[in-house]
């Protein structure tokens, strides 16, 4: 094949150009360039976009998101319903029935084995299994009204972290800091707090997906160095002459690979990951805070479980004093195989000892985030995937309840969230919403409104569309907003 004017190219003029774009330039008369160059341009797009700034005046700042795997009981924590155990051990009937959750004609009610009390001022209905979490009700906005999709761990775990039951999409920890970045250069945006238990879904509840590397969560592990390689192994002039290699070098690459932003963000995440090095150490040592302040959370808990669930939830509070704009905190498995909060048998000893593992903890991070006048700039969540089962196949002294997504329950604190409310209703017996429906889009749209982020406009241009949180879904909740 010979050269002309035509625009045909000989194979060595091909070799002459081999990268990638040289070569859809050059083949098939360029629209293989175009094709290419219009992916390209959902890059630059998307990279023009994400200015870091707020699209209105924010009421909060920071996420803790106290993540219960598993799925606690709705009618065992916040939502009383006394028709359970009046009818309790009749068949719930055929009107009953779920076309979502676990549920047939013949199984039966099932009642609370916990006592229900109105507390603080607000009078705000909290179980006997929060005892710690009872003593701040005047600070919650407990959602009663939560649907979900389906009765999978796996795919509720992803739709509560990605507004998508597929996943294939960023965790909402990766878009609060895709949208709002880092108060702190030394520290990235996103960290989850990992008690050595990878939820149902993967880690894919915790990542970037489509946008940058460097907003997907940093893991920070409950025992030994919290994260690989945060102890320097040269000196930091060696470092730096080692990074600004690696810098050049990658920038090299950029110049001919076609995921630019891929290696814009790994060349990020060293700059970062060298920075944390003086600054994570100094942030995961507990033992710098006051010995009251430890106690508050029960890191001097005899408990092995509940200590290091407190270590992570007083670390969360040491995270976002110091700018991280999202921290998730997960709970232990205490077997190691099954999601924490997943009993479907004995209910009542497996659901108190994750209450007791967990709640003075979070009770203790909302105390402690109030006394330090942090608590109005940080959201505090508190959320498992899904509900349980108002009702069991047989009652006895060690059934449990199966997943339930048809109405179940959250709670919210400080960021501008109403204090001492419920919001929504499911009906006598716990079984299904009847009155102001909420789903996790909703949420999610509340959270971010709250950070100052119109959930429509915070998007990132992904397989020719602009890709949200939301997706096509989501309205702000104005009625647990002040």
């Amino acid at each position: 094949m010979n050269t002309n004017d035509s625009g045909c190219r000989c194979p060595g003029r091909i070799a002459a150009d081999a990268t990638r774009r040289g070569f859809l330039k050059n083949a098939s008369a360029g629209f293989g360039w175009l094709a290419f160059n219009g992916l390209l341009s959902d890059r630059r797009f998307c990279r023009a976009a994400a200015t870091h700034q707020p699209h209105f005046p924010a009421v909060a700042k920071n996420v803790i998101f106290c993540f219960m795997d598993g799925g606690p009981s709705h009618v065992d924590t916040f939502d009383p319903k006394p028709m359970l155990k009046k009818h309790e051990g009749q068949p719930i009937g055929a009107d009953a029935v779920s076309k979502r959750s676990q549920s047939a004609a013949s199984r039966v009610w099932l009642g609370s084995p916990w006592k229900f009390q109105q507390r603080g001022q607000s009078g705000l209905w909290v179980s006997d299994l929060f005892p710690r979490i009872a003593e701040v009700a005047d600070e919650l906005c407990v959602v009663r009204s939560m649907l979900g999709e389906l009765p999978l761990h796996g795919q509720q775990n992803l739709l509560l972290h990605t507004g998508r039951i597929i996943g294939q999409a960023p965790s909402v920890g990766a878009w609060v800091s895709y949208g709002l970045g880092s108060e702190n250069q030394n520290l990235p945006g996103y960290v989850v707090l990992n008690n050595d238990w990878v939820p149902n879904g993967g880690l894919e509840n915790f990542g970037s997906s489509f946008l940058p590397a460097a907003h997907q969560a940093t893991m920070l592990r409950p025992t030994g160095v919290p994260v690989d390689n945060i102890v320097a192994s040269d000196p930091a002039p060696l470092q730096q002459q080692k990074l600004a290699l690696l810098a050049e070098q990658d920038r090299e690459f950029a110049s001919q690979a076609a995921d630019t932003p891929a290696i814009e963000g790994a060349i990020a995440n060293y700059e970062t990951a060298f920075r944390m090095q003086s600054t994570v150490p100094e942030i995961a040592d507990v033992g710098r805070e006051p010995a009251h302040i430890q106690q508050l959370y029960g890191v001097d808990s005899k408990d092995a479980h509940q200590q290091l669930y407190a270590m992570q939830a007083l670390r969360a509070r040491r995270l976002v004093e110091a700018g991280v704009r999202f921290v998730e905190i997960t709970c232990p498995s205490f077997d190691g195989n099954n999601s924490p909060w997943d009993q479907h048998s004995q209910l009542k000893t497996n659901h108190e000892k994750n209450a007791r593992v967990t709640e003075q903890s979070v009770a203790a991070l909302i105390v402690d985030l109030k006394q330090r006048g942090l608590l109005e700039e940080t959201i505090v969540v508190w959320a498992g995937e899904m509900g349980r089962t108002p009702h069991t196949p047989k009652v006895t002294a060690t059934c449990g309840r199966d997943h339930h997504v048809d109405g179940y329950t959250v709670f919210l604190a400080g960021g501008g969230f109403r204090g001492g409310v419920a919001y929504g209703e499911t009906d006598a017996f716990g079984n299904s919403v009847v009155e102001n429906q909420v789903d996790i889009h909703d949420i999610h749209a509340t959270i971010l409104h709250q950070l100052g982020v119109d959930h429509e406009q915070l998007t990132f241009r992904h397989g020719g569309r602009d890709q949200r949180l939301t997706d096509v879904h989501g309205r702000v909740i104005q009625d647990v907003i002040r």
